[in-house]
């Protein structure tokens, strides 16, 4: 394995394991075996090997939410919303990495073309059922899986009682088809 995907592999193990504010270059080198210094010589900023570790997850949830089949509409779009929040839930650290565009914008990688995919794969759903409007309805009902993601992750669905994902993804891919 070359060096930079050595460099890309200790960075993803490091954010499983320590989340993002502990993922430093000194911290990936270390990982990896190699000076401080060597990791700018295949990532010029911080931000770069970020999003080069970044592109690793988003192809990761890109594969999972493929859809499985040819099932009715609504029941692909409630697999594909199941399966990003177990993304989100599985691998919370990358969760936050692929979504910091703050971060990640102009760091190279290209991820806004690996990141719109993913985007039109809820699209693509969405419109098997309401064509003229779909890019709208997927927005509304990405923004609302996000929120879930988010309130699951800092255990605020637990004040209000519930942790069951299954009954709150129905409702909400229902609300944004019906």
């Amino acid at each position: 394995m070359s060096l930079p995907d050595r460099l890309v592999q200790a960075g993803v193990e490091l954010l499983e394991e320590d989340g993002l504010s502990d993922l430093t270059l000194r911290a990936i080198a270390r990982r990896t075996g190699v000076s401080h210094g060597a990791p700018r010589r295949y990532f010029p900023t911080h931000n770069s090997l970020l999003a080069a570790i970044a592109a690793t997850g988003l192809q990761d949830l890109a594969a999972r939410l493929e859809p499985d089949g040819d099932g009715p509409p609504e029941e692909q779009l409630v697999a594909a919303a199941t399966k990003y929040l177990e993304f989100a839930a599985e691998r919370p650290g990358m969760f936050d990495l692929i979504f910091r565009h703050d971060l990640l914008a102009g760091a190279g990688g290209n991820l806004r073309a690996t990141s719109l995919p993913l985007f039109r794969t809820f699209v693509d759903l969405v419109a098997r059922l309401h064509p003229a409007d779909a890019e709208l309805r997927a927005i509304a009902l990405w923004t609302n899986l996000h929120g879930l993601a988010t309130l699951r992750a800092t255990n605020a669905l637990e004040l209000l009682g519930t942790t069951e994902l299954g009954p709150m993804v129905r409702y909400v891919v229902h609300s944004h088809l019906h």
